[in-house]
């Protein structure tokens, strides 16, 4: 193999992982906590929405919603990051490739 082809060969990864990407940017996944409280991330890791369900708010327990949330965001997060990480092994061919997502 050439250092041409090679280089061919990185150009056409770089663009593909340009589209997915902008594509990943559009995909949501949900992550949750007690089915209380809902978080949408999309795939730049972006928190989209945040839902709470009115029974679990309590004034005199701010400390379980803080909890609830947080777990519901890391989930999401989690979420995320599988989603990225499983779309470019499809590019990349299962390389781990260090600043890629």
């Amino acid at each position: 193999m050439n250092i041409g082809n090679l280089m061919k060969q990185a150009q056409q990864m770089q663009a593909k992982m340009a589209t997915l990407q902008n594509e990943l940017a559009g995909r949501v996944v949900e992550g949750s906590a007690g089915g209380v409280v809902k978080v949408k991330v999309n795939g730049k890791q972006e928190i989209l929405e945040i839902k709470i369900d009115r029974e679990c708010v309590d004034p005199n327990d701010v400390a379980s919603l803080e909890e609830l949330v947080l777990t519901a965001v890391n989930n999401g997060l989690k979420e995320s990051q599988d989603m990225v990480q499983q779309a470019m092994s499809k590019i990349t061919g299962g390389m781990n490739i260090p600043g890629m997502f």
